[in-house]
C-alpha cells in the first residue's frame, strides 16, 4: 500500500546508533559533542587571536613606528593571550564536564535504587513526545531492557556517556587556534615598510575574519553571509578605535 512505512535498512540503523547519515543530504551529528566542542573552541580562538593580537599592534603602530616595540607588545599579547584562551576553555569545559558526571552519577544511583519509578518516568517522557501510552510502554520497556543507563541519559539528560566533553583537547585547540590566529596580523605589521604596515594589517585581518565568520557560520548552521557582515564590521571599527587612540595619546606623550 501507498501508505505503509518504508522500514530501514541494516545500514540506517548502523548510522543511526553511532550519530551518523542515515540518508543523503541530511547528516545527522548525534554523538559528536565532543567533535564540536574543540572546533567551536578553536574558531573562537582564532578569531580572538587575529582580533585581540590586530589591536595591540595597530594601536602601537598608531604610537610608533619601531618594529622592536610593535613586535615586543604582539608577542606579548600572543602568548598572554593564548595561555588565557587555554585556561579559560579547561576550566569552562572541566566544569561542564563534572556537571555531566555528576548527573550521570545521580541518575545510575537511581536507577539502582528506584527501578520502577525510573521506567515510568523513562515511559512519560516518550508519551510527552506524542506516543500514546501503550506505545511509549512498550518503547520505555525495550530501551530499558536493552541499556536503561543509555536510555535515561540520552531521553532525560540529553548526554551521550561515551561523548563527554574533553578539557585538554578544548585547551589545546583554543590556545594552538589562538596562536595561528595571533600570528598573521603580527606577521602584517613588520614585515611590510612601515608606511604600508596598517594599511596591509586592516586588509588581512579583515580577510581572515570573513574566513573564521564563515567557518564559525558552517559549524553552526547559521547564514555565512550574516556571521561574515558581522564580524568584519565589528573587527574594522574595533581597529579603527585602536589605532585612533594608539595614535592620540603616542602624539600627546611624545
Amino acid at each position: 500500500m501507498a501508505n505503509e512505512s518504508q522500514p530501514p535498512t541494516a545500514e540506517q540503523v548502523e548510522a543511526a546508533a553511532h550519530g551518523g547519515a542515515t540518508h543523503a543530504g541530511e547528516p545527522h551529528g548525534g554523538g559528536g559533542a565532543g567533535r564540536l566542542n574543540w572546533l567551536r573552541a578553536g574558531v573562537l580562538g582564532a578569531d580572538d587571536g587575529i582580533v585581540s593580537v590586530a589591536g595591540i599592534v595597530i594601536g602601537v603602530a598608531g604610537a610608533t613606528s619601531s618594529r622592536g616595540v610593535i613586535f615586543t607588545a604582539g608577542l606579548a599579547g600572543l602568548v598572554a593571550g593564548a595561555v588565557s584562551m587555554s585556561l579559560g576553555e579547561y576550566v569552562s569545559v572541566s566544569s561542564q564536564r563534572d556537571s555531566e558526571r555528576a548527573q550521570l552519577a545521580q541518575e545510575r544511583r537511581e536507577l539502582t535504587e528506584t527501578p520502577e519509578a525510573e521506567l515510568a518516568e523513562l515511559t512519560a517522557i516518550y508519551e510527552a513526545k506524542g506516543l500514546s501510552l501503550r506505545t511509549a510502554q512498550t518503547v520505555a520497556a525495550e530501551l530499558t531492557a536493552r541499556d536503561a543507563f543509555a536510555a535515561h541519559a540520552e531521553a532525560e539528560l540529553h548526554i551521550s556517556p561515551d561523548d563527554l566533553a574533553n578539557p585538554v583537547q578544548a585547551a589545546a585547540a583554543s590556545a594552538l587556534s589562538f596562536v595561528v590566529g595571533a600570528l598573521l596580523p603580527l606577521l602584517a605589521i613588520l614585515l611590510p615598510p612601515a608606511s604600508w604596515r596598517v594599511p596591509v594589517t586592516f586588509a588581512a585581518v579583515l580577510a581572515a575574519l570573513a574566513i573564521a565568520g564563515t567557518v564559525s557560520a558552517r559549524i553552526g548552521g547559521s547564514n555565512p553571509r550574516r556571521a561574515v557582515i558581522r564580524v568584519v564590521i565589528g573587527g574594522a571599527v574595533g581597529l579603527a578605535l585602536t589605532y585612533g587612540i594608539g595614535h592620540l595619546f603616542g602624539t600627546a606623550v611624545s
